[in-house]
């Protein structure tokens, strides 16, 4: 699949910024974060700004960005519009959960239950934003168990990183707070690990002979290609990688995504002030440039098999 820079923004973006929101929601629920008025502030705005710029970028692709409004009426059948509705529904908890924080200081009582609605929605919104890739039958890469896990963890990962830098901007230094972010960093490590290795290693791709129902007849060829140039399917359904870029591209985001965060998050535990400071920052910009070659390569490497129907032999 062609990787559109909006679409890479709008998951990067969103999904960090849910996933601070979340966890300033279940964090300040259980009073792992002081009610502070602008450490509330500060966080809940970035939050919600990451997410509202990450939304509007998502319109800029479509043919049609002022109608975009109307894809949220379909959402009994299209997880698009399921999207749609659960992000602007996570809005409600969310401001709520600001009045508290900010306005009363407070996040205890209903501010709590405002902060645990917020982070529920916010999760529900990233697994929206997963099953529309994991929904589509025709991209193997897509459609398989790791997509919706993969979305969700590293969702929870940047909002992790994330908070780790909150918490130390305000100097609120808490080992299990810092020791969380490492933890997600680990496991969004492993996990992503587990989904290459999957797309890598699995069998049973679409090829032609299986398009068409005769596996033991041999091997089937296209005898003359449908067209003779290039046209909208084959440029955005058609886009291929070559391996080794793709392989040095996925070593910079195995290295910048997780491992050089987690050394820094980890680093964090054992110094203070400054040092710590510049430390969870440095990961927080190190992870975030991860995230986005992770995700180039979640569409790049996407295969759709309409490409079978343009000469490819398998997808």
């Amino acid at each position: 699949m062609h990787p559109a820079f909006s679409v890479i923004f709008f998951t990067t973006c969103s999904g960090a910024g849910y996933g601070l929101l979340a966890m300033m929601g279940i964090l300040g629920a259980a009073g792992m974060l002081p009610a502070d008025r602008w450490m509330g502030l500060a966080g809940l705005f970035f939050a919600l700004a990451l997410v509202t710029v990450g939304l509007l970028s998502s319109t800029v692709h479509l043919g049609r960005p002022e109608r975009a409004w109307r894809a949220m009426t379909q959402w009994k059948s299209s997880w698009l519009a399921r999207e749609g509705v659960m992000a602007v529904l996570t809005y409600v908890p969310a401001v709520l959960l600001g009045v508290g924080w900010v306005w009363f200081e407070d996040t205890t009582g209903p501010w709590a239950i405002a902060g645990v609605v917020s982070a529920i929605l916010a999760w529900l919104t990233v697994i929206c934003t997963a099953m529309i890739y994991k929904s589509l039958r025709t991209i193997h890469q897509w459609h398989n168990d790791w997509t919706v896990p993969s979305y969700l963890l590293l969702s929870v990962m940047s909002g992790a990183v994330l908070v780790s830098v909150l918490t130390h901007l305000f100097g609120v230094i808490d080992p299990y707070i810092q020791g969380m972010t490492v933890v997600t960093l680990a496991l969004g490590w492993g996990l992503k690990t587990l989904y290459w290795s999957f797309n890598k290693r699995s069998k049973g791709l679409p090829t032609v002979n299986s398009a068409i129902g005769i596996d033991a007849a041999g091997d089937v060829s296209v005898l003359e290609l449908p067209h003779t140039s290039e046209n909208y399917l084959m440029k955005e359904m058609g886009y291929r990688v070559a391996q080794k870029h793709a392989d040095k591209l996925r070593t910079l985001s195995h290295l910048l995504g997780f491992a050089l965060p987690l050394v820094f998050s980890a680093l964090a535990m054992f110094v203070s002030g400054y040092i710590a400071l510049a430390a969870v920052v440095v990961a927080w910009g190190l992870c975030s440039l991860g995230i986005i070659l992770e995700r180039w390569l979640f569409f790049a490497e996407a295969k759709h098999t309409v490409n079978l129907y343009y000469g490819a032999s398998s997808v």
